[in-house]
């Protein structure tokens, strides 16, 4: 069975076949090859892998990001993060990067975060004499923080799939996704010194006082968001439905830019971006419990003990590995297949299974911005408007400053567990 799932996905992803499909046609000829499962299994099997709670998040969270774009939210964590670093050579830059770290913290999903923050800063720094592919470059990199910093989609995914607390995750998701941005930040302002680009970047800057007066609402909503779920409040599913009514609130009764014939549309594209992702999800959910009833974990667990003697040679193995998957495959779609399966290795080795979700998360995110399918890089060169192969030679460095903040992030494991520490205790 393992070699017939194997190869028909092979052929299925090589053939161009849409992911969901292609992992539920691969499981349907995994049963068939193996003869003595029943078809039923199929539909029983894709419907109790989205019959969870923790996963009504994800639309709920898809729906705030949503609001909060079209509530005028965004466009006020963009003065506000402006204000506070805009004044230096490259602050548009760094705005770029506060900007959907503070976006983050309420969307849960890089690819809202590229819309919604880059419809504004892509223009904004081409206006400013930042080349386009650049301009797109750093926004497609900075929405990486969308999957690191709580709540996060892809952290809610690995929770479900591999039975790990989803709070203990998003705490531990603050200290990887602050890693990443202080290194992106540190990586655009060398290049702006170099490159000689964003000399007038403080030029129609507010104060800080005023930016943070007006983004006081906006702030609120991340406020209340992670505040309930560290204080216990709440958990990260009810704390989805409070960030929907916050957004609401802010964005129709402060801010007033969110109305009521609004809804229709936002609710329309909410629903298409979740019956993506949940498709995946229930496919995901059949090729995992074929994978797991042939065994495959524990001959794979067997052969990485072999392998590889050590836990510093094993999270390197693994770390190459997602890099490699993460081109090829959707990040959701590799989580659900591969998280059961290494995880339990990684206990093996004495891993933190909640600092092993960030490393395949931090690790898999590197596949949003790399081709051939990187989401956030097609979605930056729709904002920018422009041909994907100009933004490709940009990357190179971007992707290299990520993957170095992930090796600190993999091998010092107190970035992402000293948080949990002092939210859980041990």
């Amino acid at each position: 069975m393992n070699a017939a799932l194997g190869l028909s996905l092979a052929i299925l992803f090589l053939a161009g076949v849409p992911i969901a499909v292609a992992i539920g046609l691969a499981s349907v000829a995994g049963i068939e090859a193996q003869g003595r499962l029943p078809l039923l299994l199929v539909a029983q099997r894709m419907f109790t892998g989205i019959d969870s709670f923790p996963l009504v998040a994800i639309p709920l969270f898809i729906l705030a990001g949503n609001l909060m774009s079209a509530g005028g939210i965004s466009v006020r964590l963009v003065d506000l993060a402006k204000s506070l670093v805009g004044g230096v050579q490259g602050g548009l830059a760094c705005t770029c990067v506060l900007t959907c770290m503070l976006f983050a913290s309420v969307s849960g999903s890089s690819v809202a975060t590229t819309f919604a923050i880059g419809a504004i800063l892509i223009p904004a720094m081409a206006d400013h004499g930042y080349p386009r592919p650049l301009a797109a470059s750093i926004q497609a990199s900075s929405a990486e923080l969308g999957v690191l910093i709580p709540p996060s989609i892809p952290l809610i995914l690995y929770g479900v799939s591999t039975d790990t607390s989803i709070g203990r995750l998003f705490v531990a998701g603050l200290g990887p996704g602050f890693v990443v941005a202080a290194t992106l930040m540190a990586l655009v302002l060398v290049i702006c010194r170099r490159r000689g680009i964003g000399q007038r970047d403080g030029e129609g800057r507010l104060d800080p006082g005023s930016a943070l007066i007006a983004a006081l609402p906006a702030l609120l909503v991340p406020v209340v968001i992670l505040g309930g779920i560290y204080s216990g409040i709440f958990t990260p599913t009810e704390a989805s439905a409070a960030a929907v009514a916050a957004a609401l609130v802010v964005g129709m009764l402060l801010y007033r830019e969110l109305r009521p014939r609004d809804l229709s549309g936002i609710l329309a594209r909410t629903v298409i971006s979740t019956s993506v992702i949940m498709i995946i999800i229930a496919a995901a959910a059949l090729f995992s419990f074929l994978i797991a009833r042939s065994g495959l974990p524990n001959e794979i667990a067997a052969w990485f003990q072999t392998m590889f003697e050590s836990r510093v040679a094993f999270l390197l193995a693994v770390n190459l590995l997602l890099l490699v998957v993460g081109m090829f495959i959707e990040t959701s779609a590799a989580i659900l297949v591969l998280a059961p399966i290494l995880t339990p290795i990684a206990v093996a080795y004495g891993v933190d299974p909640v600092h092993f979700g960030l490393v395949v998360v931090v690790n898999l995110a590197l596949g949003m911005i790399t081709p051939p399918l990187g989401v956030n890089l097609f979605a930056a060169c729709a904002v920018a408007r422009i041909p994907v192969e100009r933004i490709v030679p940009q990357l190179a460095v971007f992707v290299a400053a990520v993957f170095a903040a992930l090796m600190l992030i993999t091998y010092i494991p107190a970035l992402s567990l000293w948080p949990v520490e002092i939210v859980y205790g041990r």
